[in-house]
Order: C-alpha cells, then structure tokens, then sequence
C-alpha cells in the first residue's frame, strides 16, 4: 500500500498531543524519505514516546495527522501496520512460551512462514535458548528477541523505541550491525535512543525534540554547524613553562582553556585557530603533537537541550 510517486515514506504534520494541559508533543513536524536511518533524540519527558505511538496509531493527536507512505495512519492504520515493524520500549513476550513459540506466534499473525522464526533466533545469538521459556529471559536477551521480532516478515518501515536499552557490547553492536545492513536493503528506520554514540554510529539524519518541540533536525555533521558548538584543540608540549601559561590565559576568541601536565586544551572559535596556534608557539612553546576533537552529537544534543 503506497501512494504512488509519494516523496516521504514518514510524514509527521503539526502534530499535537496534550495530557492534563501539559504538551506532550507539541506541533511536531517531520519528514522522513525511503532508505533512510532517522535517529529521534530527545531527554527524558520529550515526547519521544508519545510520537512513536501517534505514528502507529495507538494514541490519537489532539490535531495534526501522521502520513505513512502518503495514508493517515488514523484513517487507513490496519492496512498500514503490516509494513511496519515495532520494537517497544518496553518489551513483552508471553513469559510461558518459549522464544521460538512466540516468535512463531507472531509469524502467523503477520502470514510469515515459521522457518524464517529459527533464522532470526539464530542471527540474535539466542540459538542456545530457543526452546527455553521466555519468563527466564535476561533483559539483554528479551531485547534481541524484541528486534528479531520487529524485522519478522521484511517490512520496509521499522520503528525502534531504546533498541540497546540493557543489552552488553556485544549485543549492542549486533543490533548496531543489524540496524546498518536493513538501511543498506532499503529499509526505513526511525530510532529512538539515549546512546548518542549510537545514534551518530548508524543514522543519516537526526531530530532532537524538547519539551514536545522539534528543535533541531540535520545530519550529525550539519547539526554540529549550525548548532555553533566550538571544536577542541589539543597542544602537547616539551617545555611547560609560567610564560606559555600566560599566554594561554591572554589568548584572544577562547572560550575555555584548561592545562594538565604538558596537555593544553582549548575550546575556541574555528577562525580562531591558526591564531592559537601561532601565539602559543611564539610563547615559546615546543608544540610535539598536535590534534583537534570536533563536537560530538552529545555536544550538540546538550547545546540544543540546554534550555
């Protein structure tokens, strides 16, 4: 079911969800296109949640609508939902069956063939625990059979609400690979997260909301841009001295400098760069390692969620 030469596969319009007169999304605006990896970032109470539920048509707006391959999720959400896979923040299976027995369960409901549950268990490390009950799951685990459960039957839309919420490394990277490989398919995927590192890892676009608000969307790079967070310069010299300390402190366009051992960081203004450099060699300083560090998305998801 797709509205043909449709531009967005997602499309979020003025959306408005309130709850005892607080905003919990507040006019929420989104367009997201075929192929892409959309990370969603927000704090705690940002609407994050609420969205992904408007999206899926388990909660409905106040006003504003969701599009999903051009149809109102409102008004077409059953015939929808078979191209959308779901991973809840909360995940929940039923405890007395065992992870092939539900993953079989859900086959059916979804009109999957039932071989494709034991590859997926395989693929989610969990072939050791197949046919063991799912109410003596780990958390990790339960998580791996949440993500196998929401890619079950292909759908070309997946929506992952905290996917590396209590996994280890390991599984944290198998997600993180299996998140990579269905946007290279052509999947669309929209994440919501509280790993940053995993966010800027795996998506070619990301939203920041607060407060129910869109404050920010771009690609990482891009965001780091326009969110003005300045980039950290590294100096590491043979020759500390009171002199070079000095100098330091009377730099020009710094915004902070701080100086441990014979390492000089410094926060300041791009532009300003080749100056810093400059005065502090002209201090006297002999510069033997050199190297910036440019903001990370924590950076720029604290430079935006500041307020």
């Amino acid at each position: 079911m797709t509205s043909p030469n449709y531009p967005h596969v997602i499309e979020i319009n003025n959306l408005l969800k309130v709850y005892d007169k607080v905003p919990a999304v507040n006019n929420l605006s989104l367009r997201i296109n075929k192929g892409e990896i959309f990370g969603f970032l927000g704090p705690n109470g940002a609407g994050k949640t609420t969205t992904i539920k408007m999206m899926l048509g388990l909660v409905y707006p106040q006003s504003g609508n969701v599009k999903i391959n051009g149809y109102d999720v409102n008004n077409y959400g059953k015939s929808l939902k078979k191209f959308i896979g779901y991973m809840p923040e909360q995940v929940a299976f039923y405890n007395n069956l065992t992870a092939k027995q539900n993953l079989e369960f859900y086959a059916e409901l979804k009109n999957v063939p039932k071989q494709e549950c034991v590859h997926l268990i395989n693929e989610f490390g969990l072939a050791d625990s197949m046919n063991k009950k799912v109410g003596k799951f780990s958390k990790g685990m339960k998580q791996r059979l949440g993500m196998a459960r929401a890619i079950l039957g292909n759908p070309n839309i997946i929506i992952l609400d905290e996917p590396s919420s209590g996994l280890d490394p390991r599984g944290v990277k198998l997600i993180r690979d299996k998140i990579k490989q269905l946007g290279e398919q052509g999947a669309t995927l929209f994440i919501s997260s509280h790993i940053l590192s995993e966010i800027q890892a795996v998506c070619t676009q990301v939203g920041i909301v607060d407060k129910g608000r869109l404050v920010a969307q771009n690609d990482v790079g891009s965001l780091s841009k326009f969110s003005m967070v300045k980039a950290k310069i590294f100096f590491e010299v043979s020759n500390m001295s009171d002199k070079i300390k000095q100098a330091v402190e009377k730099l020009q366009g710094v915004e902070r400098f701080e100086i441990r051992g014979k390492i000089i960081e410094i926060l300041c203004d791009p532009e300003n760069r080749s100056d810093v450099v400059v005065k502090i060699h002209k201090a006297g300083a002999k510069i033997t390692n050199l190297w910036t560090m440019e903001p990370s998305l924590e950076d720029v998801f604290m430079k935006y969620t500041e307020g």
